[in-house]
């Protein structure tokens, strides 16, 4: 069969079955590429982003190594549910707006356990964090706790009060949670039910610990889980940079903000 009767079958072009690319596709240097595969085989939900903050090199030269070797990773699409209007969760300073949350983690043969997290909506910075195998209104108080320890060096009412945003579930809503905020000087603050991108600074620091640290392992203990999890905010508070901070780490950030 001859190739003009194949392409007056398959009604195509004669040029497009003759045509030879005159440029030979670019390759890349070994010396950019492979500090970058060691990083993201060792952490593959790293962005060409954070790869570069970690790595020191122009975000643009590894985003064109990340798209010539085919290592992107395709985006979630963004659905079309309604949002509503209200105040995001950031700051202009710091202890100006907390975040709290909870989330459950897989602790092997401890069953399903509580993860609570709060963070500096103007850092970025976890400041407490706790995990338990309970789900009671006492986890969510030990990791508030312990960001009060950490930012101000001891428990009592803050110097300044401010705000701590939640949900509205039956941990932040108890008697028990209430009385400790209001106790230290905080203002509780709640989002609009069933509008979780009202708290959504919190939720993606969720979202990024399931993909780089909890998804990632096989807890064998709550005792294992813990020493991970603790690495892994060691990790993001101190070493991960963050486009929104400049490319800072939370530490960083509140260093210069201090």
């Amino acid at each position: 069969m001859s190739v003009s009767q194949l392409c007056r079958w398959f009604e195509l072009p004669r040029r497009t079955v003759y045509y030879k690319p005159t440029k030979a596709a670019p390759k890349v240097k070994s010396e950019l590429a492979e500090p970058i595969k060691a990083l993201i085989e060792e952490e593959p939900s790293f962005g060409y982003r954070t790869v570069a903050g970690l790595l020191d090199m122009n975000k643009n030269t590894v985003q064109r190594v990340f798209q010539l070797m085919g290592w992107q990773v395709l985006k979630r699409t963004v659905g079309m549910r309604p949002r509503i209007e209200a105040v995001p969760s950031v700051a202009q300073a710091p202890n100006e707006r907390w975040a709290t949350d909870l989330c459950r983690v897989w602790g092997g043969r401890d069953g399903w356990l509580t993860l609570a997290l709060v963070i500096d909506c103007y850092t970025r910075q976890l400041l407490g964090w706790h995990l338990s195998r309970t789900g009671k209104a006492t986890t969510a108080a030990a990791a508030l706790e312990q960001a009060l320890i950490t930012r101000f060096g001891t428990l009592g009412r803050v110097p300044a009060p401010f705000l701590l945003r939640s949900d509205n579930g039956l941990v932040f809503t108890s008697r028990h949670y209430t009385r400790l905020v209001r106790s230290y000087g905080l203002q509780q603050e709640f989002i609009t039910p069933h509008c979780p991108q009202q708290n959504g600074m919190m939720e993606r620091v969720i979202r990024t610990l399931k993909e780089q640290c909890v998804h990632r392992h096989r807890f064998e203990s709550q005792q294992h889980a813990t020493r991970v999890v603790g690495d892994w905010i060691q990790f993001y508070n101190h070493r991960r940079p963050h486009q929104a901070l400049g490319m800072k780490t939370p530490a960083e950030a509140y260093a210069l903000a201090a």
